[in-house]
């Protein structure tokens, strides 16, 4: 294995890679300068953002390059750490909402894990590390923004209609009737991305596996029908993860006495 991976390191396209990054570096460089100037106090975040992708890109590379000949078992525990650092990433998006990492992390397995096995099972995701990883990060990184999405504007939702939801609860209304205007409004907020992109698919834009695919040689009609897989394999995980994330927190907003605990800025 680590033959194999002192091959890639010392194959000459990754030179022509890290001229190419240099380029980008320079248009990334002019945007923090933009900032700096425009007084948006954003130039640390933008550059370590950078510079953060980059290290992770390449370490990625470095790893998955290494993996290429070991064992399909392996895949899973990839993946299961991919979804910890998207539980992490999106929680922070309803910091203050009771038990906001379990909720996060069970539904980001629920949703990208089915979506996953499914397609899996389906042939659309072949069985082996070089196929199920960056497939199955694309999945899990769609359904951790869609997570994120769903909780932020969950969290301003109880925020914002305290006042409304108390009184509905004083008057004698179920929990659950109560808060399903406020949680389908999450739900719905959340999936307002991913349902853009699919109207624009193709018209638009054209999504970077159908691009690298017919670059690749690949036939352009299957590179379509397979990037449209792609697009409604991420439209589901993230549909599941929201709707799921929607149903856990409706539970756990609540207490024992139906009234609406208080969302805080402090994580759980």
């Amino acid at each position: 294995m680590s033959q194999d991976l002192l091959n890639h390191i010392q194959d000459p396209i990754v030179w022509t890679g890290l001229t190419q990054v240099g380029a980008a570096a320079v248009l990334a460089a002019l945007v923090v300068l933009l900032s700096r100037r425009r007084g948006l106090g954003l130039e640390a975040e933008l550059s370590i953002a950078f510079a953060q992708g980059f290290v992770q890109i390449v370490a990625v590379g470095l790893v998955i390059g290494g993996l290429l000949t070991v064992p399909v078992a392996w895949s899973a525990l990839i993946l299961l750490g991919m979804v910890g650092g998207a539980t992490w990433i999106s929680r922070q998006r309803g910091t203050g909402l009771p038990g906001v990492t379990q909720v996060s992390f069970l539904a980001i397995t629920v949703g990208a894990g089915l979506v996953i096995v499914t397609m899996t099972g389906a042939g659309a995701i072949e069985p082996t590390v070089r196929s199920l990883v960056p497939v199955g990060s694309l999945v899990i990184a769609n359904a951790m923004k869609i997570n994120g999405l769903a909780l932020n504007r969950l969290k301003d939702e109880l925020r914002d209609k305290r006042d409304e939801i108390e009184v509905g609860l004083a008057l004698g209304g179920p929990p659950a009737a109560v808060l399903s205007r406020h949680l389908r409004t999450g739900v719905r907020a959340s999936l307002i991305p991913v349902v853009d992109s699919l109207k624009s698919l193709g018209w638009v834009w054209i999504p970077g596996v159908m691009a690298g695919m017919i670059l690749g040689g690949e036939n352009p009609v299957y590179a379509a029908l397979y990037q449209f897989v792609i697009m409604a394999m991420i439209f589901a995980a993230g549909g599941l993860t929201s709707m799921l994330t929607s149903l856990l927190m409706g539970r756990r907003v609540m207490t024992a006495a139906e009234q609406l605990r208080r969302i805080g800025d402090d994580g759980d």
